[in-house]
């Protein structure tokens, strides 16, 4: 009933102003559209803003991290035998479409659902900015994921900064370096035109500092470690 009455008032209204359904009409509305958006169908790229400060944007530590990841995450697993133990709380994450994982050798690619789901959701939302402002595709690069009590203890020994109540060990936590990236692109097809690192950053930066403000994660900018250290919210 309610679509009729839609139908109707429709009719009426065509019937009363005939000029609503002429093409011109239509155009200019068309024409208005592109004019109102930003990456329009002229090609012009939104701007890259990056942030003012990378530690005032990204500044949540250890401490305020573990407090979500013991909230959201699993037990400490011992080793990879118990980690594989463990398939129905946590998830593979080490192949994705939008984004590549280093070769790991102290932690091991699982994430609790929430965490995979949020690393998965700031892939893509970086693939869509680099699109909308014109910059060739690349993917991130997850350098650390899920930890087990072994992996911490080895870690331990050669570095000594390493925590040993890491939020990696509760699979909530991941690393995203921020001075690599992937290029993508059809390695039978002609080479795409370089990006400085610096740009990918700034895209990036834009990318997570949206997602800390829609509270979906904390974040901290580790200058040593030249990486963005997050926990799932």
């Amino acid at each position: 009933m309610g679509f009729a009455a839609v139908v109707l008032v429709l009719a009426l209204v065509r019937w009363v102003w005939p000029s609503v359904a002429e093409p011109r009409i239509i155009i200019e509305t068309i024409a208005e559209a592109v004019e109102a958006t930003p990456q329009d169908l002229k090609g012009r790229p939104h701007r890259i803003r990056s942030v003012p400060s990378y530690a005032v944007a990204f500044p949540d530590t250890n401490a305020v991290q573990l407090v979500a990841a013991q909230q959201w995450g699993v037990s400490p697993v011992r080793d990879r035998e118990d980690a594989e133990s463990r398939k129905r709380e946590l998830v593979y994450v080490g192949a994705n479409p939008y984004y590549h994982v280093d070769p790991l050798y102290s932690s091991i690619p699982y994430l609790v659902p929430r965490a995979a789901v949020l690393l998965q959701d700031i892939g893509q939302a970086f693939y869509d900015s680099l699109y909308v402002k014109g910059v060739p595709l690349h993917k991130l690069i997850v350098t650390s994921v899920l930890r087990s009590q072994e992996d911490v203890v080895k870690l331990r020994r050669r570095n000594g900064n390493a925590t040993e109540n890491s939020c990696h060990l509760y699979g909530t936590t991941f690393d995203i370096c921020y001075n690599r990236y992937k290029t993508v692109e059809d390695p039978d097809g002609p080479a795409r035109r370089q990006v400085r690192n610096d740009t990918l950053k700034w895209v990036l930066s834009e990318v997570l500092r949206d997602m800390r403000e829609r509270q979906r994660c904390y974040i901290k900018y580790e200058v040593k470690q030249g990486c963005f250290h997050m926990t799932v919210r």
